[in-house]
Formats: C-alpha cells, sequence, structure tokens
C-alpha cells in the first residue's frame, strides 16, 4: 500500500540535511535574533525617519492605486477632522506589528529601504501613548504618498462636526453668528417681557457676539490653539 505523504516531515527533512552539524536550539535562536534585529531596524528607522531621503522609488508594476494619495487629499481630511500630518519621529503611540510586517514586505516587493515615513493622526497620538485610527505613509515625490497601514479604532462619525466651527476663521464667524442668534431667541422674552422690539433685540445680539468672540479670544490665547487648517502640519500642541 501506498503511503502518504507528509509535507511538514518532508520540509523537516530537507532543512535538517542543511543542519545535521547545527545544534537545533541554537538556530532557532539565530533565528529569531535575525527576526529582532529586522523589527529593530524598521522601528528605529520610524522613531528617526526621515534619516536620508524623504522620496521613495516604487515598482509601478506592483504599487496599489488605491494607496495612492495627494497631498491636497491628505491636507483637506486633516482640516476636516482636525488631524496631523507629521514625520514618524514625533509619533509617541507604539507601532502594531502589522505595520512592521507591511514595511518588511513592501520593502521586498519594492526592492527599496523606505524612509521619509509621515503618519495622520489626532494630536494627541504625537503626545500620548494611545491609539486611535493612525493612518501610516511613505511618500513618493511630486506630493503624492504611499499609504502603507492603518491601525487603532475608527473615528467617531461626529468628529468632523465637533471640530468644525475651529476649520478655519470663516466657520468660526458663522459659528459664532448662528450661536448668537439662537441666544438671542432664547433669551429676549427674560430680559425685555413686554418691551420687545427689534433695536432691543439687536442690541441683545450683539452683546452675545461680543461676548462669545471675547471669550473665545481669551479662551484662545490662553490655550495657544490654533484653527485645524493652520495646524495640521505643526508639531507644536500650541501657536509658535
Amino acid at each position: 500500500m501506498i503511503q502518504t505523504i507528509d509535507i511538514q516531515q518532508q520540509l523537516i527533512k530537507e532543512r535538517n540535511k542543511k543542519q545535521q552539524s547545527i545544534d537545533v536550539l541554537e538556530w532557532v535562536k539565530e533565528v529569531f535574533e535575525d527576526i529582532n534585529v529586522l523589527q529593530k531596524d524598521v522601528l528605529e528607522r520610524l522613531a528617526q525617519s526621515p534619516i536620508n531621503k524623504t522620496t521613495n522609488t516604487f515598482n509601478i508594476d506592483r504599487v496599489d492605486a488605491n494607496a495612492i494619495f495627494h497631498i491636497s487629499q491628505i491636507r483637506k481630511i486633516c482640516i476636516d477632522f482636525r488631524l496631523r500630518f507629521l514625520d514618524t519621529r514625533y509619533f509617541k503611540a507604539d507601532y502594531p506589528q502589522e505595520v512592521i510586517s507591511k514595511i518588511k514586505a513592501l520593502e521586498k516587493e519594492h526592492n527599496t529601504t523606505l524612509d521619509g515615513f509621515k503618519i495622520i493622526a489626532p494630536s494627541k497620538l504625537f503626545e500620548l501613548n494611545e491609539a486611535d485610527d493612525p493612518l501610516l505613509f511613505a511618500p513618493m515625490g511630486n506630493g503624492y504618498y504611499y499609504l502603507i497601514h492603518k491601525w487603532g479604532k475608527d473615528m467617531h462619525p461626529l468628529r468632523k462636526v465637533k471640530y468644525w466651527a475651529i476649520k478655519n476663521v470663516e466657520n468660526l464667524g458663522v459659528a459664532i453668528f448662528i450661536f448668537s442668534i439662537l441666544m438671542t431667541l432664547f433669551t429676549k422674552d427674560f430680559f425685555f417681557k413686554n418691551e420687545i422690539n427689534f433695536g432691543y433685540v439687536f442690541m441683545l445680539f450683539l452683546f452675545y457676539v461680543k461676548g462669545i468672540m471675547g471669550f473665545i479670544f481669551l479662551f484662545g490665547v490662553s490655550s495657544g490653539k490654533n484653527f485645524s487648517e493652520y495646524c495640521w502640519l505643526s508639531r507644536y500642541n500650541k501657536i509658535s
């Protein structure tokens, strides 16, 4: 009767032919040491990037078109959701194993060593060790970036709405105008009772506009916060 072949056993036999004089435990130890060296090399490059270059060369026949994004697209998303787009040297959170594996696989596939890594993440990830939807990119040149990996949890669907008012000066002005109108409508009866006329209501509206603007100005100066369209590329947490 013909016996079946265990491929795993065949692999072990083939490996042992070349390792008869090598201690198996020592060989396993060397394998893991090599893996640790490769992982350490990638993590060091992420921690220091950019080191030698800010543009990478990719094999055009092997790139994933869905992973290529222009800086203008990155800028819009960062401003809309109040995110930062910075070099990985400023990133304070940990990298999952998938990131290391994808970088090594990408480098092998394109026969290159990646550098100039950048990452999209909330500003707190450049200060604290947390995970909240980071996206790792490698620059391709001419304003294009290649998405290597995304990890962490997804953004809250209302994050864009939450930061809409501080997206830019124009949005803040509209938000102040709308909020002042609402406050005027809700409180006019309390202030004027039966003596309501357009002049009184308009003065109350101006009072709210100035009050809200003053509060925002004081809060903005004391906290050092800036509009999203100005801080998406800034590595500083406060206005500099």
